[in-house]
């Protein structure tokens, strides 16, 4: 499930958000902000450490909130498969209020030492889309969905920020090539799988693959005495 974000610090990203477009991600977009709301700086401190670039992982975040409650309102069962995982990411990218706030956080993710949190995010939104389409993976491949779809949908955000298509229509087949591109590898896989020659020589890769396991999770639970730890 997406994280929920505090009032408070949603409230000052709908502020900052006036702001990005001028200002970037920027600290004087996030002290403008402060202001807007009238929090007191203390708290924003403490809620933001780091100031605007907490309220940029949060507007990604906040996306994909939106993105997983309209795929669970959707009504799938007549698409394929890749159909589904298509229409989930462009349900994200339509999820997002600015554009230009994300061609902003672009550049603030480009930077070297924040790379590894915009890598982070991508990462989140793809593991959301597979969990919210009830992927089941237990070995490698719940990793190779992710890093995959994580390169889809990076590719794709890319591809939008320069879409100037009617309602986006290129954006939209673009995903469609990406998504086909994707399941073409997945079935050259179970062909593979298939053959019994070639599943033979795979073994020793398969057998590795299977020892792969994904991260442990840890069930949110709202209950007196339970703990998530410090985040």
């Amino acid at each position: 499930m997406p994280d929920h974000i505090d009032p408070l610090k949603s409230k000052l990203l709908d502020a900052a958000l006036v702001h990005v477009p001028f200002d970037g991600w920027s600290e004087t977009t996030f002290a403008a902000a402060v202001r807007d709301t009238g929090t007191d700086p203390a708290v924003a401190d403490t809620l933001c450490p780091r100031g605007a670039v907490d309220l940029a992982i949060a507007f990604h975040k906040r996306g994909d909130t939106a993105m997983v409650e309209r795929l669970k309102t959707e009504d799938f069962s007549t698409l394929r498969f890749s159909e589904k995982v298509a229409a989930a990411v462009r349900y994200r990218i339509e999820a997002i209020e600015s554009k230009e706030a994300v061609r902003r956080g672009t550049t603030l993710f480009a930077l070297p030492h924040l790379a590894a949190d915009g890598a982070k995010l991508i990462w989140g939104t793809a593991d959301l889309i597979w969990d919210t389409l009830g992927d089941s993976s237990t070995d490698v491949n719940w990793y190779t969905k992710r890093a995959t779809l994580s390169g889809v949908y990076g590719s794709a955000v890319l591809f939008w920020l320069g879409d100037d298509s009617s309602n986006c229509q290129a954006t939209w087949a673009f995903i469609d090539r990406r998504i086909e591109d994707v399941m073409r590898i997945e079935k050259i896989k179970s062909r593979v799988n298939a053959n019994p020659l070639l599943s033979r020589l795979a073994a020793p890769i398969t057998w590795a693959g299977s020892r792969i396991k994904p991260p442990l999770r840890t069930p949110k639970v709202d209950l007196p005495g339970s703990w998530s730890g410090p985040y």
